[in-house]
């Protein structure tokens, strides 16, 4: 489960003073579903998650994820989440199957528990043949993978997908798409940000619309169709925000 509760990030800039990048958004995902956070670039996506994955520290409000405070537990939270992104930044001179066992490592795993886990996976994401490889000699496709290896080795409850397939080509785009799908058929909880409108509606239960790092609408799909009287996600979206007052 993932809970957050009026949680909110200030930025300081010298010109512009305080910047509000998240303000005061709440919302629940359970296990089984797919939460997708849809908005804008600047939106305040990223800046939601990476607070939920305690990469940052919220300057208000709470949140927890699989029971755990952000604020009071962050080593607690990150040993139950898999924090995926389109910037693999991999280790160039180890092999993907170094790079997956160096992970594993950081998160305690036993060794039998460790390679147990690593040739399931690779077994599933069809990796053995380049298991032996350097990451700096892969392909995107198959650095992407390793990506999701090091974040499936501990088998994390809660996934967060920030954005995961920008800038990818469209077979890749594919296989992570329904990697997505998988984590919720396994009963994982998953938080999934994104401004590609048909990847939310493939995929998401539940949809945030975000702007201007407020949560302007949430709802299933049909909630917000009918909700704005629009039929196309783009212009359900579109009208959404622009009731709140707010020009995307």
């Amino acid at each position: 489960m993932i809970e957050a509760r009026q949680l909110a990030k200030a930025f300081r800039d010298r010109k512009r003073g305080e910047i509000r990048a998240v303000d005061a958004v709440s919302f629940r995902c359970a296990p089984g579903q797919i939460y997708g956070l849809l908005g804008v670039n600047g939106a305040g996506k990223t800046t939601c998650l990476r607070m939920l994955a305690t990469i940052l520290q919220p300057t208000g409000g709470s949140a927890t994820v699989a029971g755990h405070d952000i604020a009071s537990a962050p080593e607690k939270v990150r040993a139950n989440v898999g924090f995926l992104s389109t910037a693999t930044a991999l280790y160039g001179r180890l092999t993907a199957k170094e790079m997956v066992q160096y992970f594993g490592r950081l998160h305690g795993l036993p060794e039998d528990v460790l390679a147990r886990r690593l040739d399931e996976i690779f077994a599933s994401l069809d990796m053995n043949e380049f298991r032996d490889r350097r990451c700096d000699k892969l392909s995107t496709g198959m650095k992407q993978k390793v990506s999701i290896a090091r974040t499936l080795i501990h088998d994390p409850p809660v996934m967060i997908f920030d954005e995961p397939t920008l800038g990818l080509d469209v077979l890749t785009a594919r296989t992570i798409v329904e990697f997505i799908r998988q984590c919720r058929e396994r009963g994982k909880t998953v938080i999934f940000s994104t401004h590609v409108m048909s990847e939310v509606e493939r995929l998401c239960d539940v949809i945030g619309l975000i702007h201007g790092g407020r949560l302007r609408a949430e709802g299933t799909l049909p909630q917000l169709r009918e909700r704005s009287g629009a039929q196309h996600l783009e212009d359900v979206f579109i009208k959404l925000v622009e009731n709140t007052g707010q020009q995307p």
